[in-house]
């Protein structure tokens, strides 16, 4: 199952290997001016208060720089509380009110924080059962077609080899191929007995490697793997044209970019706003964004502002 630990811990050695290579440095949320200050968009009398949080890393801190933002505008007073922690540090908070808002993942929510028997796999499942089983305190909004979630990622090669652009397209192909992951895969119900069981696929062999980490990268482009387990918004798939394989049968459950509120503190501007980025935020979108924090080290404030201008919503 794709955990946020796992993408932060990727994020951070993707931070490390590119500073290491380049005299710029990221500027993070926390250190940018643009989340924390009053926005100059935002109108003289506030509609509401609330404070915005964020997991500790860089795709959620993003996020919420954005939540932050696209508030400001509406005129609702905003106090950021970023890189707070993992979810079992930031959950307890927004339960009782600490936290108003906080970008969240769906199915990641639902297994560790609400019901962690579910297997719930498709966006509209795991949403009901997140509506039916949240604490009568919080509530999520509107889902964005954003997923941050495992793929079967291949490359360019690979794809256009084979004609691949669905998980159901390896099928004849599977028995001479390598996939690779992190070793759990290989045992896991989502994992290589996932594969066979929902698609058919019998791989010729398993690669244990990392969390869609640098292993992953190497063993793809090298051909030591001719497929692998890498999580849909992970820079490398932009800047090493891989490709992730569409999964049809919803093997892999669903990991939405997703509002979660302390109802409280929650208005209809509030409301509107937070649904119509979500509207607007898509998986490629997201991972372009990545890309600019994550590898190429731009502010956080600047690349947020960049998407809401784009898309209407400043």
């Amino acid at each position: 199952m794709h955990t946020r630990k796992g993408l932060a811990a990727v994020a951070a050695i993707a931070v490390a290997a590119l500073a290491a290579c380049s005299s710029s440095s990221s500027s993070s949320p926390a250190a940018s001016s643009s989340p924390s200050s009053s926005n100059p968009l935002a109108p003289s009398s506030a509609k509401g208060s609330v404070v915005v949080g964020s997991a500790n890393f860089p795709e959620d801190e993003l996020l919420a720089t954005i939540y932050i933002q696209a508030l400001q505008a509406k005129g609702i007073k905003v106090t950021p509380k970023l890189s707070i922690g993992a979810r079992e540090v930031y959950y307890p908070q927004i339960e009782k009110g600490a936290i108003s808002i906080i970008p969240e993942y769906n199915g990641a929510l639902l297994t560790t924080s609400v019901n962690p028997s579910s297997t719930a796999a498709t966006t509209a499942a795991v949403n009901a059962e997140l509506k039916a089983k949240l604490p009568s305190t919080l509530e999520i909004l509107n889902p964005a077609p954003a997923q941050d979630k495992d793929s079967v990622t291949v490359t360019q090669a690979t794809a256009a080899k084979y004609h691949l652009t669905s998980i159901s397209g390896l099928a004849p192909y599977a028995k001479v191929m390598v996939f690779g992951g992190p070793p759990e895969f290989k045992t896991r119900a989502d994992g290589l007995p996932g594969l066979q069981k929902v698609y058919g696929l019998t791989f010729k062999g398993f690669d244990p490697l990392d969390e869609s980490g640098p292993l992953t990268l190497s063993a793809l482009t090298s051909g030591k793997v001719q497929a692998a387990d890498v999580f849909t918004t992970t820079p490398y798939i932009a800047t090493s044209h891989l490709v992730s394989l569409a999964d049809p049968k919803a093997l892999f459950a669903a990991q939405n970019v997703i509002p979660l509120v302390y109802k409280p503190a929650a208005n209809a501007t509030i409301t509107d706003t937070l649904n119509a980025i979500s509207a607007k935020l898509t998986t490629a979108a997201l991972l372009a964004m990545d890309v600019a924090v994550i590898s190429q080290h731009q502010d956080y404030g600047t690349v947020a502002a960049g998407f809401l201008k784009a898309n209407g919503l400043s």
